[in-house]
């Protein structure tokens, strides 16, 4: 399996996330805003449930979640920005069952990693977004812009990434390669 990318310009990201809008597919819309700001894995997003979102008794979406990380086994708070927030209540008004990610089925389970892929990996192939892109796409995609941005210490991406250094980080978000090439391309001798 070949190792996934960010979605390094931020006018795709927003196409693709638009794309799903101008459908009317809002739990896919909402898996592209909450896979790149939750910065959670693909088997963390499909595994949430409404009431991890939704308070019921006050009837109010949650500011932030709790999750123990499949692949870590540690709990992880995560705060809820306006843009997920939003995708989450247009989705809550057509919600299918317990899952946020609910398939369409009559006993509506979540969506699987496989069908999260295609999903993705489909609006990929028809806005033309080039890369390697899929759902892990997404996970990296926050922390790329936060690096580039030099809003978010480094620290603290490292912390939520729960990676031992920046320099995994980099590696991981593809920001060497990035550095590299701005250096090559930017130098102008004569």
């Amino acid at each position: 399996m070949a190792a996934t990318e960010p979605i390094r310009d931020k006018s795709e990201l927003k196409k693709l996330a638009d794309y799903f809008l101008c459908k009317g597919q809002l739990r896919n819309y909402t898996l592209v805003l909450m896979g790149t700001y939750t910065v959670l894995r693909i088997s963390d997003l499909l595994r949430l449930k409404w009431s991890d979102v939704y308070d019921e008794e006050r009837r109010a979406f949650r500011t932030h979640i709790t999750i123990i990380e499949k692949k870590t086994k540690k709990e992880r708070t995560i705060a809820l920005n306006p843009q997920v927030l939003g995708a989450l209540k247009q989705c809550y008004l057509h919600r299918r069952g317990e899952y946020v990610f609910a398939n369409n089925r009559k006993e509506p389970k979540a969506i699987s990693r496989v069908q999260a892929w295609r999903i993705i990996h489909a609006a990929v192939v028809e806005l033309g977004i080039m890369g390697k892109i899929a759902c892990h796409s997404l996970r990296k995609t926050w922390g790329y812009h936060a690096v580039k941005s030099g809003d978010v210490s480094l620290a603290v991406i490292v912390d939520i990434y729960n990676h031992s250094s920046y320099e995994i980080t980099k590696r991981y978000l593809g920001i060497t390669q990035d550095e590299r090439d701005e250096a090559y391309l930017g130098m102008e001798l004569f």
